[in-house]
């Protein structure tokens, strides 16, 4: 980026980061998340760096908090207010502490860390111990007069404790800082009364504390967590030397203090607090968004001082964004099985919950020409359904001009077959049925975890036995031999015979995971699953092996004390599927009109019953054992998964919930009874919330089977 663009580009940071710091501080509005605005403030940080002489006094990296609204009177802090200093990284936290050890040379250094809450920041004055003034932090220097909302939380105090021998009136002024927020549940009970709706709790703190009438701030049950503490010189109070002390002289003053701090003598034992909260985060009541990581001895902090506007003794350490924001380099098409052609975005990379992120998807043309998404814009990015990364917003304010705008090609990119967009759908396909994508993705579909699980098959190896024509379709993966492996690109003695070996024990598989394999559209694991419970197959028994056992054991409420399994072959499959018309698939309870012709149909295809007459001449057998059920304690009650459970993977929350009679659905609606979340829970969390779902954690599914 050459001088002219580089401020150009810092000049359009700017202007969007004043107008999100105004709708944000000001008017409590956020129309994109704090997470996307702290990636744009990076960015011009980085940039101001690298070209200093572009830095100018009201860049939002050279304040303090932000403009102030004009509703309320004008105070001056006692002490200027200052912001802290993130990072998002192992690395850059270690980078932070590598500087403040150069400031104070053979020191041995100390530290605590708070949990960061999400709230609104405010200063309370006590004179001779009562309270006196609540100020917001507004710019560092001035903020504004809000006593009489503040005054009615009833974690504030208005007359401070007595502490030992000090009496109040040897209190003469005490500037206390600390966070008001609002709980989850307490946004949820505003919400539901139908009023003014609030994106999160911040929001609705910070527009509650700014309401003129204190008797609503009353209603909405605020809290305020202290953590800072500025004394006179004329108290009396005993003098603090460490961040503990601050910490334990609030609590004496009957001050609140948010109780999951930590002491730390080591930068080993500060990540692995920070990654325990990552993971515990949603465990609080109140929405946290990293640790605060402060040099615990005052007397370092006073040698380390601070910057313009931060102190160098104390950093906020962020959680991975869930949101980011990153620039769209080009649009790419993707070919799926069923040669839908899916737009996709590709990224500069950037973190987007813990993770590097340089492809997106745009879903189809009509999603890109509703958000107007165009080659060179910069975009919010997030995790889709707990893994997808989408695109979900442009920052249209960002544009230089020379963005351009997608265009779907006419012919597959992949096999020059032409493109048709059926009537009624969003979606445009390649007409081309032999198209070598199609046939890439049905393979990788086919050998994938929820279908044959087929270890050592990934995207490279199914390419090469492509181009060398060893898997015209699933079925050839089972006549493999150990020459057709050990002429392809990287494979050797071992690899080959655990890939042959892992082929073998895949002819033995469950119903529901076949049904999925087969990649019939609109059938996903869900549906497969709904569709073999259906079905009533002649089996026949077999001897499996030990081995075999364990790896279904998902199957199997205990280890089985025989090693014989009820089978179905694939022609029994085949007999009871042309029997099925579509209304007697559609009966079955989550198939619809859609999924059932599908379904019918695809049971009827020449090219579908050749290739299962193909399978099980191979040797496919399909394993009918259902898992022993435990009780009917959740008979009835449907559940949704999202995030990462603590102990349970999702595939075992799936089987303890089925054992216990209840059923496990992909996406949340009013009729969804429970959604049992982990960590990262994604977009099924918010809409739970919206649709008033209960939401429920791992330890509570646990208890409700017990």
């Amino acid at each position: 980026m050459d001088k002219t663009e580089a401020h150009q580009r810092i000049e359009k940071l700017k202007a969007w980061l004043k107008k999100w710091n105004y709708g944000y501080f000001v008017l409590d509005k956020n129309d994109v998340s704090e997470a996307a605005r702290d990636q744009i403030k990076k960015e011009l940080t980085e940039l101001e760096k690298e070209f200093p002489e572009f830095i100018t006094p009201d860049s939002p990296t050279q304040r303090v908090g932000s403009a102030l609204s004009g509703k309320f009177a004008k105070i001056r802090h006692i002490t200027p207010k200052q912001s802290l200093s993130d990072v998002f990284s192992e690395e850059e936290f270690r980078d932070w502490e590598e500087r403040i050890l150069k400031l104070v040379p053979g020191e041995t250094l100390d530290y605590v860390s708070e949990v960061k809450l999400d709230g609104l920041n405010i200063s309370v004055i006590y004179q001779k111990g009562r309270f006196h003034k609540a100020i917001t932090r507004g710019d560092g220097v001035y903020g504004e007069d809000v006593t009489h909302s503040v005054k009615t939380i009833k974690s504030v105090p208005l007359e401070l404790n007595e502490v030992g021998y000090v009496k109040l009136d040897d209190y003469p002024v005490i500037e206390v800082g600390g966070e008001v927020l609002m709980t989850k549940k307490s946004l949820e009970d505003i919400n539901a009364e139908g009023g003014q709706q609030f994106a999160n709790p911040r929001n609705a703190a910070a527009g509650t504390v700014r309401q003129l009438d204190p008797a609503v701030s009353a209603k909405r049950n605020l809290e305020m967590f202290f953590y800072s503490l500025n004394l006179t010189e004329k108290s009396k109070l005993p003098a603090p030397n460490s961040q503990q002390d601050i910490l334990k002289l609030l609590n004496d003053l009957g001050l609140r203090t948010e109780p999951h701090t930590a002491h730390h003598t080591s930068l080993k034992s500060i990540l692995s607090e920070y990654q325990k909260w990552e993971k515990k985060k949603d465990s609080l009541p109140y929405i946290i968004d990293g640790l605060v990581v402060k040099v615990n001895s005052l007397r370092h902090q006073k040698l380390m001082g601070s910057t313009a506007k931060s102190p160098r003794w104390a950093v906020a350490f962020k959680f991975p964004a869930e949101q980011s924001t990153t620039k769209i380099l080009d649009i790419e098409i993707s070919v799926g099985r069923t040669g839908a052609m899916t737009p996709v975005a590709i990224l500069e990379p950037t973190q987007v919950a813990g993770t590097t992120v340089s492809r997106a998807t745009l879903h189809n043309e009509d999603e890109i020409e509703r958000k107007d998404v165009r080659v060179g814009d910069t975009v919010i990015i997030q995790k889709a359904g707990d893994i997808i990364p989408e695109v979900v917003q442009v920052i249209k304010d960002l544009r230089t001009g020379k963005e351009k705008k997608f265009r779907l090609p006419k012919e597959c990119p992949v096999c020059g077959g032409k493109i048709i967009r059926p009537e009624g759908e969003v979606v445009s396909r390649c007409s081309n049925k032999n198209c070598g994508a199609q046939h890439q993705q049905q393979l990788e579909l086919f050998v994938s975890r929820s279908a044959f699980d087929i270890d050592g098959l990934g995207e490279k190896v199914i390419e090469q036995l492509i181009d060398a024509k060893l898997a015209e379709d699933p079925a050839d993966l089972f006549t493999l031999k150990y020459e057709d492996l050990m002429q392809l690109e990287l494979f050797k003695d071992k690899k080959t015979q655990n890939l042959l070996d892992a082929i073998e024990k895949a002819k033995l598989v469950p119903l529901p995971r076949f049904l999925f394999a087969l990649g019939i559209r609109y059938v996903g694991a869900e549906t497969a699953e709904l569709l073999a419970n259906h079905l009533h197959l002649k089996t026949h028994s077999v001897t499996i092996t030990e081995e075999q056992k364990r790896d279904q054991m998902t199957l199997f409420a205990e280890p089985a004390a025989s090693k014989k399994a009820d089978v179905a072959e694939i022609s029994t499959l085949i007999e009871e599927m042309k029997k099925m018309s579509p209304e007697e698939l559609n009966a079955i309870d989550g198939i619809g009109d859609k999924v059932a012709e599908s379904i019918h149909e695809w049971f009827r295809d020449e090219k579908s019953l050749r290739l299962l007459k193909k399978l099980e001449g191979v040797g496919v057998k399909l394993l009918m054992e259902e898992q022993a059920k435990k009780s009917d304690k959740l008979k009835s009650l449907t559940f949704v998964i999202t995030g990462t459970l603590p102990t349970l993977s999702r595939d075992d929350a799936k089987a303890l919930i089925k054992q216990h009679g209840g059923h496990v659905t992909s996406s949340v609606s009013k009729n969804t009874d429970y959604v049992l979340a982990g960590t990262e829970p994604g977009s099924k969390y918010d809409t739970a919330e919206k649709l008033g779902v209960k939401i429920i954690g791992e330890e509570e599914l646990k208890g409700m089977v017990e």
